[in-house]
């Protein structure tokens, strides 16, 4: 897959009306048992947030006109050789007036029903969650036509809308469970103002 085209699909399916989604076309691999990754601490360049990550993410940025004006949108993307799996974090800023007046619930809310309807996916589970510092979120599992799943756990927090994704098979996503399960649990929101 092409940066190009992967930045083209997060377009069209991570910024929608000014909320955020993923869904990507992973390559077709096995499964190998003993594949193992080196998980590290990576801090987000703004030091806003920090997650566990299997090696160092690949960086990749878009801007996108919405109806609240251009949202620039920040993603890390990580995939573990010789598995069928993607561990996502991506986050964009709001306006300053729209992100000061917005309800959170509202926000969340808004981005999952985005996430589902640009990925064409049904949802699995939702729950709101809160950061370890106390901001709102909400966690959400979808699954789409072509079989590919998403763990999804989203925080809004001064104005910025992050999420922390995992996106892979139903086949695999059971030989992953501990690594998803650690990735999400890993993210955190540690923005200080």
């Amino acid at each position: 897959m092409t940066k190009k085209f992967f930045l083209s699909l997060i377009a069209t399916t991570l910024i929608f009306t000014g909320f955020a989604g993923l869904e990507m076309h992973l390559p077709q691999t096995v499964l190998s048992k003993t594949a193992k990754s080196k998980w590290q601490v990576f801090t987000g360049p703004d030091g806003t947030f920090q997650v566990l990550m299997p090696g160092k993410p690949e960086k990749m940025n878009q801007t996108q006109k919405t109806f609240m004006g251009e949202i620039n949108l920040q993603i890390f993307l990580a995939k573990p050789p010789k598995q069928q799996v993607a561990y996502v974090v991506a986050y964009n800023d709001f306006p300053h007036n729209y992100g000061k007046m917005a309800n959170p619930q509202e926000v969340l809310d808004n981005a999952q029903k985005m996430a589902l309807k640009t990925t064409q996916s049904k949802l699995v589970s939702q729950r709101n969650i809160r950061s370890y510092n106390n901001h709102p979120g909400k966690e959400i599992e979808y699954i789409n036509s072509a079989g590919k799943v998403t763990r999804n756990r989203m925080f809004f927090a001064h104005g910025r809308l992050y999420q922390a994704m995992v996106i892979t098979t139903r086949k695999q996503e059971k030989y992953l469970q501990k690594s998803i399960r650690g990735y999400l649990n890993s993210f955190q929101v540690i923005f200080k103002k």
